[in-house]
């Protein structure tokens, strides 16, 4: 399922959606009941939209999901090109916990990725708060290439209806579109640090700083040796080309 044919921002090869929890959650829903290709879900921040701009193969495999809004970044992006933001920002941090509190019946989930023994604190953390939550397997992200195949079928014997993978981006979102198909999940999301954050692992920014959209500062603060490029020359790169969009737009009469 993409978003192509929905009211979407378009950022060169990428199509990011405009919605809401409510009907993502409602999508994520329908794709767990119905039969079909299953959902990919990935949460595109600026750093993932500048991945795309330079990375074609990145850019193919992001139009084979449903893309969505992440972060202040994309959001200045979508006002230079558009003139109109987004209805809500979405981040798998703050949805994955409000699609489990929206589960009609028990749904089984399963966690794939961060470092040995956070997928599976995380899981037990969801199962405890969201009754509709079953856990049907938790494993960390550090395996091999030749181990791939073998991760894949463990995640498809379990039979999850919902799978989240955190590998950070650009490669969470290569494995899920490599192996959407045979994880056989119904719904598929790219989290990133999710699983971090459930397990304890990393703090998370107060309420008051993400409600001031000032998150990535917060992160930055943490990890500043590994977010300074990211948050400083790629997010500069990345609004220089949205500019640049916008102003070769112009130019077609």
């Amino acid at each position: 399922m993409t978003n192509s044919d929905q009211d979407a921002l378009v950022i060169g090869p990428l199509k990011v959606l405009r919605t809401t929890r409510e009907r993502l959650a409602a999508l994520a829903r329908a794709a767990m009941a119905a039969g079909g290709r299953p959902l990919a879900v990935a949460f595109c921040n600026a750093h993932t939209a500048e991945i795309a701009l330079h990375d074609a193969a990145y850019a193919q495999a992001l139009q084979r999901f449903l893309v969505v809004n992440d972060g202040v970044g994309l959001e200045i992006a979508a006002r230079i090109l558009e003139g109109r933001g987004f209805p809500e920002n979405l981040n798998g941090t703050d949805f994955m916990p409000f699609l489990f509190s929206r589960l009609e019946r028990p749904a089984r989930v399963y966690l794939l990725g961060a470092r040995p023994g956070v997928a599976a604190e995380a899981a037990r953390r969801f199962a405890e708060v969201f009754p509709n939550v079953a856990i049907v397997g938790a494993r960390d992200g550090y395996f091999s290439t030749e181990d791939e195949a073998a991760v894949v079928a463990e995640v498809a014997a379990a039979a999850p209806e919902i799978l989240m993978v955190a590998f950070g981006n650009p490669k969470q979102e290569f494995f899920i579109d490599r192996h959407l198909e045979g994880m056989a999940a119904r719904a598929t999301f790219g989290v990133g640090a999710l699983f971090d954050f459930t397990a304890g692992r990393v703090v998370r920014a107060p309420g008051w700083v993400r409600r001031l959209r000032l998150e990535w500062a917060f992160r930055l603060a943490q990890e500043p040796l590994r977010l300074l490029r990211r948050y400083t020359i790629e997010t500069g790169g990345f609004l220089i080309a949205v500019l640049r969009l916008r102003f070769a737009a112009r130019k077609i009469p």
